[in-house]
Parts: structure tokens; C-alpha cells; sequence
């Protein structure tokens, strides 16, 4: 705990049985609890999160990385976490970070807080592709530039949120492929969410997840449609689900989702 609030790392896993041990070994203590989602994993996932002492939730089907962190969140919000932070378990992004991040929120300087490969110049050096670097510049930019949003990146698979913001999101709505998180992040500033970044060395290495050129692409489309969406809702010229609820700051509502039977 921090500041009498309740931690819970949540983890998304997909064959993550190589770099599981070590995420989980630099986790800090301040995390409550910690859960693992597999999406139908075919390695020894499973078993080496029940092993390590983790919550396993375990999809019979595969339902991809938005599937994975509805399951995720859903779990976190049953289990009366206050404060959600999203971790990849593949060690691309550095566990011990969720203390600050958490922090940040504990306190209530922000409902949101993302793990920046950008602030301080370190995507290239860790080894993130350079199309994937140029993309995400480029991305960005348009987004800010869409949104009225000044944040370093918004790509990252690094984050915390308050539990009443993830409360106050038509979660279910959102894609249950990659640009769910995406998605995510546009609802949270058209709520109105204080967003807040942390600066993260990333690791690009075999074990480490990432999607090809032709998801990446994909991916992209999706965000620029996301991001377009996003501009008309806070016009009132649409009305998509993934943009249809009220804007009012982080009320305590009761949940826009529920947990699935996936124990």
C-alpha cells in the first residue's frame, strides 16, 4: 500500500514464461497483489505464475491484448484495488517503476500515469526499431495536435490508473486488439483525466514482445481513427460507443464491466 491506497499490479501474458521470474522478481513490495491474465498461452505461462504465488486467470481462447486487460482490470476493480498498474510481464519496461507511478496517484496528483520511452531520449538506445520510433513521433504528434494533449507518447504498455477512473470508462467497448490501449488513452482525455509521465528505459530483445510491421501498420490506422473519433465526440458530431458516456470528473460509479469466469 501507499498512502492507505490498495496496489495491484496486473499482468498480460502471452507465452511470457521466459521473462516472467525476473518481471516478478523486481515488482516492489508496496503491490498488494498481483495478477496474471493468459491469453491461452502455449508455454509453461500457467504454471509458472501459479508456481510464484500470482493470481492466474486463464482465457480458454485466445481474445487478444485489449481481451487480456479487460479480464485484467476487471479483476483488479473485484479484488477493490485502488490503484491499477498495467505491467507487460515480457521485461521490456522496468518493474520498479510501479512505486513511483503508483505514488503519483496515491497521493492524487493524477488519475493516470504512463511510463514514457521518450522523456528522456532512451527509445533508440534500448533499441526500439526505428520505424517504430518514427511512427510513434509522428503519431503522437497528430494526437496532441487532435486532442489539445501535450503528452511525450502515447504507445506506451506501461501504466497506472486511479480505480475510479477505470470505473468511469465504457471499457467494454474498446477493441480487444492493440489499439485498445490506445483507445484507452483518448477516453481518459476526453473524461478530462490528469494524465500524468514518468520517464522508462525500454529493453527490445528476442523474448521481448512486439508486433511485426503489418500489426504495427494496422495499429496506426486504428489510432488515427480513434483519434478522429475521439475529435467529433468532443464536438458532439459523434456518438460511438467507445465515446458514449458522461464527462464528469471520476465520479464513484459502479462498474461499466464485469469479470468473466476465466479462474
Amino acid at each position: 500500500m501507499i498512502n492507505g491506497k490498495k496496489i495491484v499490479a496486473v499482468l498480460p501474458a502471452y507465452n511470457a514464461e521466459k521473462t516472467l521470474v525476473k518481471t516478478v522478481s523486481e515488482i516492489p513490495s508496496v503491490v498488494d497483489e498481483c495478477i496474471l491474465v493468459d491469453d491461452c498461452s502455449t508455454d509453461g505461462t500457467v504454471a509458472l505464475a501459479r508456481s510464484l504465488g500470482l493470481q492466474v486467470h486463464q482465457h480458454q481462447c485466445n481474445r487478444g491484448y485489449g481481451g487480456n486487460q479487460k479480464t485484467c482490470y476487471a479483476a483488479a476493480l473485484a479484488e477493490e484495488a485502488d490503484i491499477v498498474v498495467m505491467l507487460h510481464p515480457d521485461y521490456q519496461y522496468s518493474p520498479v517503476l510501479v512505486e513511483p507511478m503508483a505514488s503519483m496517484i496515491a497521493y492524487g496528483v493524477y488519475d493516470m500515469v504512463l511510463a514514457s520511452r521518450i522523456l528522456g531520449g532512451g527509445a533508440l538506445r534500448g533499441g526500439m526499431p526505428l520505424y517504430k520510433y518514427v511512427a510513434n513521433r509522428a503519431l503522437t504528434l497528430f494526437q496532441n495536435l487532435m486532442l489539445g494533449a501535450k503528452l511525450s507518447e502515447y504507445h506506451t504498455g506501461f501504466r497506472a490508473y486511479s480505480r475510479q477512473m477505470l470505473l468511469s470508462l465504457p471499457l467494454e467497448a474498446n477493441s480487444e486488439d492493440f489499439v485498445f490501449d490506445n483507445q484507452l488513452l483518448a477516453q481518459s482525455i476526453y473524461l478530462g483525466a490528469r494524465i500524468g509521465e514518468i520517464s522508462c528505459p525500454t529493453r527490445y530483445f528476442p523474448e521481448a514482445s512486439s508486433i511485426n510491421f503489418r500489426r504495427s501498420t494496422r495499429y496506426g490506422f486504428g489510432v488515427i481513427a480513434t483519434t478522429w473519433q475521439c475529435w467529433l465526440a468532443k464536438r458532439k458530431l459523434n456518438s460511438l460507443p467507445i465515446f458514449d458516456f458522461p464527462i464528469t470528473h471520476l465520479p464513484e460509479v459502479e462498474p461499466l464491466f464485469a469479470l468473466e469466469e476465466t479462474k
